[in-house]
């Protein structure tokens, strides 16, 4: 069994708060050795998530929270957003999600269509669960640095 460690925090389901969860992870994704742009990325993922949780997930004035789960393995960075629920037991999360799937209705993931097709884009893999809530699992995996010679340069000129 793979070795992780697992970060969770638990913030009320406002718009004020997705700054907050931004910049952790910023913090963790850094300290894994994301470049500056997967960590830009990551933000941006993981604050449409947010969004559609804090925008959707609540009504009639409902207090909620949102429950942020960073799962840290050596080659990747697995990041829980869930609307409702406690803590996570991460393997059971995962055993109980499944790919997102384009044609799956918008209305089945409260509206949050757009974000979630944005959200596939930035990640290498998105899964869903949505029984009571939506649990978002977005996974990002940490490459080496991968410029040859001439790979990745955009002039020839040192």
């Amino acid at each position: 069994m793979e070795t992780f460690d697992f970060i969770e925090m638990k913030v009320p389901a406002k718009a004020e708060y997705v700054g907050v969860v931004r910049l952790s992870t910023s913090g963790i994704a850094n300290r894994m050795g994301f470049t500056y742009e997967e960590i830009e990325d990551l933000k941006v993922a993981i604050s449409e998530a947010m969004s559609n949780a804090t925008t959707h997930a609540y009504s009639n004035g409902e207090q909620g929270e949102v429950t942020i789960g960073f799962g840290m393995y050596e080659d990747r960075l697995e990041v829980m957003v869930a609307d409702r629920g406690g803590s996570f037991d991460l393997n059971n999360v995962k055993s109980e999600t499944g790919p997102y799937k384009s044609d799956q209705s918008i209305e089945e993931l409260r509206e949050g269509g757009f974000g979630l097709f944005l959200i596939e884009a930035l990640m290498d893999k998105v899964e869903i669960k949505n029984d009571y809530g939506v649990i978002v699992l977005m996974t990002k995996y940490l490459r080496e640095n991968e410029v040859d010679v001439n790979g990745d340069q955009i002039s020839t000129t040192p």
